[in-house]
């Protein structure tokens, strides 16, 4: 009788972080058995009489990162192939990046993290007596800020040319209608319904009558 056993090779994920202006990466010496990615957007919440608090949807939040890995002082089977077994090397070089600012693109593979980040924090610690290094580091997503040019006459001439470019418009109020309500439609916004009011000379932004026409700047 002949045995047939069916090998398998397990594939490691690999956690990777890479300085695409030095062109150098560090991945991850040991898999870590999970991670977190938290994504969400900012909801505000506005007291309005009669209803009580209402939560408006915000903009976006920057996603954040996090992970717990090990730095080993040894070689373990669960390795990766190449390792550095000087655990605070690991240590120093998450912390030469965070306190230099350094956008690294942080990847897993086989899964849909691929993004830029900036390392917010690293806290490390020892705990078995062995050598090795326990960390949790934490990631927030980094976004490029593009340069707006400005005018160089100064605001007088600025503002000038925004009111040529964009003029205010008028809004007919209709049944069922809040302040904030338009104001998020309008707005992008609705906690500028104060300034609204305001701008439309109304003393109570909750009480608001169907028929009356608003005036909307183009900006509050």
């Amino acid at each position: 009788m002949s045995w047939q056993i069916e090998e398998r090779v397990v594939k490691l994920i690999k956690f990777i972080f890479k300085d695409t202006k030095k062109n150098k990466e560090l991945v991850l010496p040991v898999t870590p058995s999970s991670f977190e990615v938290n994504h969400g957007i900012n909801v505000e919440t506005i007291n309005i009489h009669t209803l009580g608090d209402v939560s408006v949807a915000g903009y976006k939040l920057a996603p954040t990162y996090k992970v717990d890995c090990m730095f080993p002082a040894k070689k373990y089977p669960f390795c990766q192939p190449k390792v550095d077994l000087n655990p605070y090397g690991y240590v120093k070089k998450f912390e030469e990046w965070c306190d230099n600012h350094t956008v690294l693109r942080y990847i897993i593979s086989d899964t849909m993290v691929n993004t830029p980040v900036l390392i917010s924090d690293i806290t490390y610690g020892e705990k078995d007596g062995t050598g090795d290094v326990y960390a949790t580091i934490t990631m927030r997503n980094y976004k490029t800020l593009s340069v707006v040019q400005t005018n160089k006459t100064g605001n007088r001439s600025r503002s000038s040319t925004e009111k040529k470019t964009s003029p205010s418009k008028s809004y007919t109020i209709k049944p069922g209608d809040t302040l904030s309500a338009i104001c998020r439609k309008h707005y992008g916004n609705a906690a500028l319904y104060p300034k609204l009011a305001a701008v439309n000379g109304i003393k109570n932004p909750n009480l608001i009558s169907a028929g009356k026409t608003l005036k909307l700047p183009a900006v509050l």
